[in-house]
This record gives C-alpha cells, structure tokens and sequence, in this order.
C-alpha cells in the first residue's frame, strides 16, 4: 500500500528519488496495526500546532481545528484510513444510487445518541447539510461550491436520508465524506446561541471536557458512543504548542503523536534518540503551499505583476534545497503532482514559473515588471506564524523576490489573525496553503475560484471562465473528459495567475510505536476521530 500510494501520487521519476532517500526509516504500513488484541485505557497525549479559530467544522479549513474537534463528532461516510482511498460508513450503516445518479439513499445506524442522551436521527443529518450546502444568513459554510449541484434532502423516516442531485456530480460520496462535515444536532441548531461555533456537543466517541485557550484541550470516552467496544482510549489530550515544542515533547515523553507533519532533520533527530522505541510513517502529502495575490489592490490587479511574482520563484532548486530542511519539497500545479488529472511535466514547465532555467525566467519577471512600471514595488508578505513549513517557504521567498528588485515585509501572525486577514483581504501577498483529503479537483480548486462561489477565494478575481470550467468538471462523470477540462483549469489558473502554487509537502510521522490503530494517510484530516487508536503499555 506505501509503495502504491508514493508511486501514484509522484509517477515513477519522481516517486523513485522519493523512495531512494525515504524508504530505509520507512515503517510498512501493516505496522500501524499489531496482532495483539486491542487494549482499552489511557489518554493519548498530543500535540496541535495551530488553535481552532472556531468549533465549527463547516466554517474551519485547519487541521488545527479537525486535530482537536474530529473526535467529538460523527460523520455520514468517512474516508477508510487503513484502507485509504476506499469509503467507509460512519452513521451511514449503508448506501445506494439511483441508476440514473441523480439519487442516493442512506440508512443510518439505529439507536446513536448525542452527548446529551438525545437521539440522532435522518433530521440531524438533513440540517447538517442543508447548512453546509444551503446556509443560513449568517453562517459561514467555506466548502458550499463542492454541492453546487446538489438538490432536496428527504427523510421518509427516522434512519433514512436521501439526497437529490439538480444534475450528474461526479464523485458524490466522496463530497459526502468531507472530514469538516460533523453532524451537528438539529434542535441545537435550531436553537441558536453559541452552537456549533462556540460548543462541542456531538455523537462521536468522546465528549468534550475542557479547552484552555493557548494552552489544552480534553476529553473523555463517550460510554453512550454507538460502535460496540469503541473507543478503546479512556481519553485524549491535545497541547497547543509552536512547531518548535514538538520534538522535545516527543522526546521527553510529553506527547504521544504530532498528527500533521515534521521536517526530515526532525525525524532523523527522533530517529538517532530513541531508535526502534518509535515508528516513521511517510507518505506525500495532499497538501501544498500558493501564493496569492490580492487582486482588488494596485499593482496586483495587473496580471504582468502577478506573473512576474510567479516567475521570480525557482521552485525546482528550491524543492531540492528547501526539502533537506522542511516538508515542502514537490513540484506541481493544482492537482497533486502525479495524480490521475495532474498536469503533465511537459506541460507543466510551460507555465510562468515552472521553467527550468530560473536566470531566463527573472529576466522575463524584471521585463514584466518594467513593463508595469512596478521594478522597485515593495510589499507586506502575509504570512502564518509558529507552523513549520511556512517560515521556511516565506523566507525563501523573500529572497528569490529581492532577486528581481522586489522587496516584501515579511509579517507572520498566529492561525486565527491570519486566517482572519485573508478572509477580510487585509493583504497584499500571502502565503496560504491547497489542503484536501482526496485527490478531486472539486477539492483542489476550491480556492482558485472567485468569492462568489467560494469564500476562499481569498484573491477577490472575478474570472468568471475559471468558474465555468470547475463547474463543468463537476458535471462530467467521464474521467478522460473530465481530466481534459481540469488540465485546462490548470494552465489556466496559473496563467491568470491569481493564487499560483508554490511546493508540495511530504508528510511525515513520528509517534512511539505504543500507539496503535491509528491510520497513516496522504492527509492530515483523516484518521483523527481516534476511534480505534489504543496504547500498547
């Protein structure tokens, strides 16, 4: 399974570079699950490098939110993290589709309950995605462009739910299976005050205890949970902690995991210190970091500008060097380097900023930027502070953009402040991150769009042919056809040049190989429900 997942997510050059410094401390993926029969007991201790702005899983778009907040709540399907990319059921007990795919009916579970003893029912799961896919005023639902396409939700009875489709959607379960799509309690809901932004009352297998802002955040084992014999941990807690924390937390004991990623010389430190009492998991990661450009302010605006901002960047040396240090290291487009609809590297080095030759490519950038009176621009770099991978990428940055005449502030703050200004478009560049949990360009390009289809569309362009063409690969269940019109959305969105990526990240884990049952994955969304994670000790 590690060997299949590297080589598709990279194509057989790349994946063999990969796997000639990677696999020596590579643990195989059958070591995340032991012959002994599970044991019930403990807390799992772990750490978060980033807080959660808020507690609603439909407004957030951080692991700093899913990490700490996943274990509260159910969801409808899940992505099988041991058997990644498969489904899995999670209320949903099973599922089927009307031939012509404009239906698909879902049987719950009987007999799941809330936190508070109340019972979950087909209404939860009806109000839960009429928020995500229609919300209210008021109510931020950040990935409402993936339903676009979706019609009226039925509950003929208690434990059934169904789901029109307006047209074909192409890959409707998996949409489903967002890991931000907690069920949420209807009567809560409806209720008002501080749910689900404020409060943590869900059916998962833990109830919330405590969240000390800055500092932690507990939780116990939920007795009432509906999976027999699960979960297998009395509890859980997570420390918010910079990225710089994280390893002599590790080392000293402190924490038992650090779910999201480290950099190689991080692992080779754990890796020298405690030997065979740890184990490595490594994969590429569904996640990379762009650059985006406020397009509603001067000179950004003008496309010879963005372009040239793009051009500036050496992401082929810079993957090489950056990714001795740090986690980035891939070059690709939007689509995951190597996956199925990615754009071939033929193409992809036509593209500004993807030459091989960076000399020739900041001779164009001084060109562009002469051309648009902007050779001597200065400019504040919005930034994420404390989170490896972002400091390094930023200063990288900086200095290949000082290389065509440009000089950038570089202005770092914390999860919050930062994802706050991106929002309300207080900035002028920003380094900001594509993260998703399957490769599916209705997920990749979700923050390509313009805002009004997306709320993270944080560039403010109003391009509407970029909509169109996601929309139309939304609507085309062919996957020959469907992966012509991304390609083209691709080269496109690059070309316009209003966010472009930068490097893609390779994921890797260190946790001591006392816990168990937890399921290494290209994304750092999933498995954290940690329903069947348990400590051998």
């Amino acid at each position: 399974m590690r060997r299949k997942l590297i080589s598709r997510a990279f194509g057989a050059r790349a994946a063999t570079t990969f796997l000639a410094g990677a696999l020596a401390a590579l643990t195989p993926a059958a070591a995340q699950t032991s012959a002994k029969p599970p044991k019930s007991g403990g807390i799992l201790n772990f750490a978060v490098v980033a807080s959660p702005p808020s507690y609603d899983c439909h407004a957030e778009i951080t692991f700093g939110a899913v990490h700490p907040i996943a274990p509260h709540y159910s969801l409808l399907l899940k992505i099988d993290g041991a058997n990644f990319p498969k489904m899995a059921g999670d209320l949903a007990e099973s599922w089927s589709a009307a031939a012509d795919g404009l239906s698909y009916t879902f049987k719950l579970h009987k007999g799941v309950k809330f936190h508070d003893g109340s019972p979950l029912t087909s209404a939860d799961v009806k109000a839960t995605y009429e928020r995500i896919i229609r919300p209210p005023a008021g109510v931020t639902s950040v990935r409402k462009s993936y339903y676009a396409d979706f019609g009226d939700i039925e509950t003929p009875d208690d434990a059934t739910v169904v789901f029109k489709m307006k047209s074909p959607v192409a890959g409707v379960l998996e949409l489903l299976a967002s890991p931000f799509n907690c069920i949420y309690s209807a009567q809560k809901l409806q209720a008002g005050g501080g749910y689900p932004a404020k409060e943590i009352m869900g059916s998962g297998a833990f109830q919330f205890v405590e969240h000390v802002q800055g500092s932690h955040w507990t939780a116990k084992r939920f007795d009432g949970y509906f999976k027999p014999g699960r979960p297998y941990l009395d509890g859980f807690k997570a420390y918010f902690v910079k990225s710089t924390a994280v390893i002599p937390g590790l080392l000293g004991g402190q924490f038992d995991a650090e779910f999201r990623f480290i950099s190689p010389p991080e692992r080779n430190m754990l890796v020298e210190k405690l030997g065979d009492k740890v184990a490595v998991y490594e994969l590429p990661l569904l996640a990379g970091n762009i650059f985006v450009f406020n397009t509603k302010k001067k000179p950004f605006d003008d496309i010879r500008v963005r372009q040239a901002l793009s051009l500036a960047i050496d992401r082929w040396n810079g993957g090489d060097n950056i990714g001795k240090i740090s986690s980035l290291r891939f070059i690709g487009g939007v689509s995951r380097p190597g996956s199925a609809m990615a754009l071939p590297e033929a193409d992809l080095v036509k593209l500004p900023g993807y030459g091989r030759d960076p000399e020739k490519a900041r001779a164009e950038a001084r060109r562009l930027l002469k051309e648009a009176g902007q050779e001597n621009l200065e400019f504040k770099f919005l930034n994420r502070s404390g989170i490896e991978s972002y400091t390094t990428g930023g200063i990288y940055a900086i200095d290949q953009w000082r290389r065509v005449g440009l000089k950038a502030t570089h202005e770092q703050l914390e999860t919050k402040l930062y994802l706050d200004n991106l929002a309300t478009g207080n900035f002028d560049v920003a380094m900001e991150f594509i993260s998703d949990y399957l490769d599916d360009p209705t997920q990749n390009f979700v923050k390509f769009l313009s805002k009004k289809l997306s709320p993270l569309g944080y560039s403010g362009h109003e391009d509407t042919k970029i909509d169109d063409l996601y929309q139309k690969q939304q609507r085309t269940l062919d996957p020959v056809a469907r992966t012509v019109i991304v390609r083209e959305l691709d080269s496109y969105v690059q070309t316009t040049a209003y966010s472009v990526p930068f490097l893609w990240t390779q994921r890797i884990v260190v946790m001591p190989k006392k816990v168990q049952g937890w399921g290494m994955t290209p994304s750092h969304y999933l498995s954290q429900d940690l329903v069947d994670v348990w400590l051998d000790q």
